[in-house]
């Protein structure tokens, strides 16, 4: 049975590339690659000669006859112009397209920016993470989105131009608030860079230091919202209504506990003041 390989590829060094994902695209009959041109020098590097098609944007759905034909006489690599193929570049439609022909499908793993600069971030990852891709252009959109996930717990990762990085930087700054972050840029290059501060110092950098290259934007998740901690009149008021209705103390002090984040043990020993008074 044919198999269309999911390859990624390297996001700068051209040595961050598996001997498996090598050895695949050389036996291919077909290389299936997002720009022609960027994939050759991968390929001429380590002296692959398998041919290629391209597979882009703007001609992922009218491709999809061509790949299968290739598909029909063997086996199919497909490549973005770095990282894994699907994440924010082109391949979801080819992939489904695929298993809904009933063609096996094989993911290799791989290079990936959003995991590579999450590690280095220095950014919780315990808790898990949110990769939200490219986020809106238009700044209302922007901003809608960003008050969308606002009070997500879990470290936002996004990628962004270098052209729209300070706006983004900027709203991200007004919506979320000063929350810690990283950008990661030209990651596992010459010139890679990471900057890990506030947002607020991000910005005040970036507008300083005009940005370049590929980027990965970082943003911490929301912080935990304070507890409602009740005062002490509050809890002796809601102690003295659940007794005087009968509620037995120990059963009282537990509920309080749950909702006044107040310890139990404490609050039964309001209670039993309360009976001695």
């Amino acid at each position: 049975m044919p198999t269309l390989f999911i390859v990624p590829t390297p996001i700068g060094n051209l040595e961050d590339i598996t001997l498996r994902a090598l050895r695949v695209l050389g036996e291919v009959k077909l290389i299936a690659a997002e720009d022609t041109r960027t994939s050759r020098v991968l390929l001429q590097h380590y002296q692959i000669e398998t041919p290629m098609t391209s597979y882009h944007e703007h001609n992922k759905l009218s491709k999809l006859d061509a790949i299968f034909a290739a598909l029909a006489g063997g086996d199919v690599a497909l490549i973005s112009d770095a990282g894994t193929p699907g994440i924010s570049d082109p391949g979801y439609e080819l992939i489904q397209a695929a298993l809904a022909a009933g063609i096996r499908v094989e993911a290799l793993p791989g290079a990936n920016a959003a995991i590579t600069a999450l590690v280095a971030s220095g950014l919780d990852t315990t808790g898990g993470f949110v990769f939200l891709g490219f986020p809106p252009r238009k700044t209302n959109d922007l901003r809608a989105f960003l008050a969308d996930i606002a009070d997500e717990p879990r470290t936002l990762i996004l990628y962004e131009s270098p052209y729209r990085l300070v706006d983004t930087l900027h709203i991200a700054q007004d919506v979320l608030g000063d929350r810690p972050a990283c950008v990661g840029r030209e990651l596992t290059k010459l010139h890679e860079e990471y900057t890990r501060a506030p947002l607020s110092e991000i910005l005040a950098y970036y507008e300083s230091h005009t940005p370049r290259g590929e980027v990965v934007l970082l943003i911490a998740g929301a912080p935990p919202a304070e507890p409602d901690i009740w005062d002490e009149a509050r809890v002796r008021a809601a102690l003295h209504d659940r007794l005087a209705a009968g509620e037995r103390l120990k059963d009282a002090a537990k509920a309080l506990a749950a909702e006044s984040g107040w310890d139990r043990k404490t609050i039964y020993a309001l209670g039993v003041q309360e009976k001695s008074d």
